[in-house]
């Protein structure tokens, strides 16, 4: 019923920004990693990459492999359009991120990218150091298209901030190094990377945002690949990385909480993604989904990036029953679902 109660106030919200201004916020500027990147990782020399089919095979509203890591839009994607916007923020690496295009944000993602830039560097993606580079620049860029600095603060101040970030560090690093998790415990690991996620945050506000929503930490123990890679003879979700999921959560909340207190302006959310990722994947029926042990692509159980490609033996028809579409990133229909869970969880950004 809450949730219900929530949705009614957000299409309240909705239609009186209609009626106003359109969208809620003047701009979506997006950072972090894979979960997030709209192909800002096209033209980098990676492998991390899905810039070709059947990645985009059910874009909307033409089907095609924009770079996204997925089957059609990323959760990000449904909150933009959720906040009244037509068109998607531009991955600012592409050619779309020029001119007016600009006035209504841009995406600084990069697939495999994470709080250390170590973990960016492994995969030649782009580290969130150099994102807020990029956002520096294009910030400059916005100061001259918007007609001067006033217009353009406002536009910084009154944009959403998105960062995922995270799982790379974990997933792609910390668990398959050997020295990583040799010289820390999964909490100290914890610790360090929150060293960084606060440093981001601080140099968002010191650039004029206001309005910040962080993800949590998936359940990264229930990624068809972490089950493939770290399950051992199991079937189900890997509990101690959950486990290592939910102590980060709660220091990433605890650090939120620290940081607001030191910025009384500043509108800062964690959301969880933990919970009702959790909940696709061990009630997948309660959602219409059928499938979330293995993933879409190819054999379900390790194919992401180059190994998910047009000739992965295996790949399913209709991915709309699918929690995942490949061993890392969730479908579509799940990343719908995500978007509706963090919607109502971010009333705050929006008021």
């Amino acid at each position: 019923m809450a949730a219900s109660a929530a949705i009614v106030t957000i299409a309240l919200c909705l239609a009186a920004g209609a009626a106003e201004a359109q969208t809620l916020v003047p701009a979506v500027m997006i950072f972090g990693d894979s979960v997030v990147d709209a192909g800002n990782n096209n033209g980098l020399l990676t492998l991390v990459k899905a810039n070709f089919p059947p990645y985009g095979r059910d874009f909307s509203p033409r089907p095609f492999p924009t770079g996204r890591f997925c089957n059609g839009k990323l959760a990000t994607d449904f909150t933009v359009e959720n906040l009244g916007f037509t068109t998607y923020p531009p991955a600012y690496l592409s050619r779309e991120a020029t001119g007016n295009n600009l006035l209504t944000g841009a995406n600084f993602a990069s697939a495999a990218s994470g709080y250390l830039d170590r973990t960016a560097n492994l995969y030649r993606a782009i580290s969130l150091n150099q994102q807020l580079e990029n956002y520096r620049e294009y910030q400059s860029n916005v100061v001259r298209i918007a007609g001067g600095k006033d217009k353009a603060a406002g536009i910084f101040s009154g944009a959403l901030h998105i960062l995922s970030a995270g799982s790379s560090d974990y997933v792609q690093n910390y668990y398959i190094d050997p020295y990583l998790n040799g010289a820390y415990t999964p909490e100290q690991f914890a610790d360090f990377l929150l060293r960084p996620f606060a440093s981001f945050v601080q140099s968002l506000y010191g650039l004029g945002a206001r309005r910040i929503g962080v993800t949590s930490l998936p359940p990264t123990g229930c990624l068809p690949a972490a089950i493939t890679l770290f399950g051992g003879s199991g079937f189900g979700c890997v509990e101690r990385l959950n486990a290592d999921a939910v102590a980060f959560n709660k220091k990433l909340a605890a650090s939120a909480d620290s940081l607001k207190r030191s910025h009384p302006d500043l509108k800062l959310v964690v959301f969880d993604v933990y919970n009702p990722l959790l909940d696709l994947v061990k009630n997948p029926s309660n959602h219409g989904f059928f499938e979330a042990r293995k993933a879409c692509c190819g054999t379900g159980t390790i194919e992401t990036s180059l190994l998910c490609n047009a000739r992965s033996p295996g790949t399913c028809a209709n991915a709309t029953g699918y929690v995942f579409w490949d061993s890392f990133h969730p479908t579509e229909a799940a990343n719908k679902v995500l978007a509706n869970a963090l919607l109502i969880q971010g009333i705050e950004l929006i008021s």
